[in-house]
């Protein structure tokens, strides 16, 4: 990269950065970032700056001399920081060239400051569109595990998860949080741990943002607690493909339904 381009990139890091400084204050030196924020604050605004395209993939960053600067801080926090990009996947030190950003497909998009810069940029909504159909997969696999493993006690707890749900219908935050621990019983009784957690983390990033829940209409609940009914009455018929069908149906459905129209995104 020429002088010109790494000044370019530098003045463009500036602009979307509240960490980073062009030039000095006289008689003070260079302007610094609280000191809480130094190591988090690099990490997040760097993540941003590739989420964003502001550096774009198979770019070079800034030099270290240049993100010091910058920056405000010491080598030390910059090597630290890219070496958490590294570990989020966004960036890999080339040997002789620099720090270049990788493709997307490298990132690691259950870390909680990459998905959320994610979320928190998609004006599209595109990721969440991603998410619903990831989650409605790894869910649907799950009920189909499910309907072939549930016992006598595991079909109490979901139909007493489910009376639950029902009772708080029209109470936003009850229903909510009894939503989430019905699709978790049936996690826990298909044993796949792998499978939720990534769900569970998918669906607990995303519900930090307000869009996520966009606007489901006056009779999301009514419509929640029907396929919930489906889903329940094929996990205790032990018909895994119906229990499959109906969960999938139900993710999809509800995500439909809640999303915001482009232009309120």
């Amino acid at each position: 990269m020429c002088t010109t381009d790494r000044r370019h990139l530098v003045a463009r890091l500036a602009v979307m950065s509240p960490l980073f400084v062009e030039g000095s204050t006289p008689g003070l030196g260079a302007r610094r970032a609280p000191a809480a924020r130094l190591g988090v604050g690099v990490v997040h605004d760097l993540v941003t700056a590739i989420v964003t395209g502001t550096v774009a993939p198979g770019e070079l960053l800034p030099t270290e001399t240049e993100l010091c600067e910058h920056f405000g801080v010491s080598r030390t926090v910059i090597r630290e920081s890219v070496k958490r990009l590294e570990e989020k996947g966004m960036v890999s030190v080339v040997q002789g060239r620099g720090t270049q950003v990788t493709d997307p497909i490298e990132w690691n998009l259950l870390d909680r400051v990459v998905l959320s810069v994610m979320i928190e940029h998609d004006d599209e909504l595109g990721i969440l569109d991603e998410l619903a159909v990831v989650r409605g997969q790894l869910e649907s696999v799950m009920a189909a595990t499910a309907a072939g493993a549930r016992d006598a006690d595991d079909l109490a707890h979901l139909h007493a998860a489910h009376e639950v749900l029902v009772a708080s219908a029209g109470k936003l935050e009850a229903f909510a949080r009894n939503d989430v621990e019905f699709h978790a019983i049936i996690m826990r009784i298909s044993k796949n741990t792998l499978a939720g957690g990534i769900a569970r983390t998918l669906v607990r990033r995303a519900g930090e943002y307000s869009r996520f829940y966009g606007a489901p209409g006056p009779d999301a609940h009514r419509l929640t607690l029907e396929e919930h009914a489906a889903v329940l009455d094929a996990i205790e018929a032990g018909d895994d493909q119906r229990a499959a069908d109906a969960m999938l149906e139900h993710i999809s459905a509800a995500w439909t339904r809640r999303r915001l129209p482009r232009d309120r995104a």
